[in-house]
């Protein structure tokens, strides 16, 4: 949260489905199963940590509807467009399967993150590749991630 031009902590999201946890994810350049090995056996200190200098960004693809009522079974097209963009990847967290389709699930439907040399090159690269993809009542923020210079 931005209070006066001043960046404030009101919560630690670390859950592997956050978006806060994807961007940090896309940064590590490291083995993850030997850092979390190294975590759980409480030598972290031991072990080091390689991450990637660019910034990462994402932007959430929601259901129409969401935070509030939202409708599930909408078929998501366009998502192998992904394959076009070598700086971005697409994670599920709202998405299921139905008749051979990639249907919505959810009310986060897709958060699609981005590496770039700023925040606003990343960000453009993650709304560039929204604009490939589709489902009845998508919605997203062109605004995120604005709040700072870069």
């Amino acid at each position: 949260m931005i209070s006066q031009g001043e960046p404030y902590v009101i919560e630690y999201n670390c859950r592997m489905g956050d978006p806060e946890t994807e961007v940090v994810m896309c940064r590590i350049q490291s083995d993850l199963i030997e850092l979390l090995v190294a975590t759980a056996e409480e030598r972290l200190q031991d072990v080091k940590i390689d991450i990637d200098p660019q910034t990462v960004t994402t932007v959430i693809a929601a259901s129409g509807g969401y935070p509030g009522d939202y409708e599930k079974g909408k078929i998501i097209t366009g998502l192998n467009t992904v394959e076009d963009f070598p700086d971005s990847i697409i994670f599920h967290s709202g998405t299921g399967f139905n008749d051979g389709n990639v249907v919505t699930n959810g009310g986060r439907v897709l958060a699609v993150t981005s590496k770039g040399m700023n925040i606003s090159d990343a960000v453009n690269k993650s709304n560039e590749l929204l604009k490939n993809i589709y489902f009845e009542g998508i919605q997203y923020r062109h605004d995120i991630g604005f709040e700072f210079k870069n």
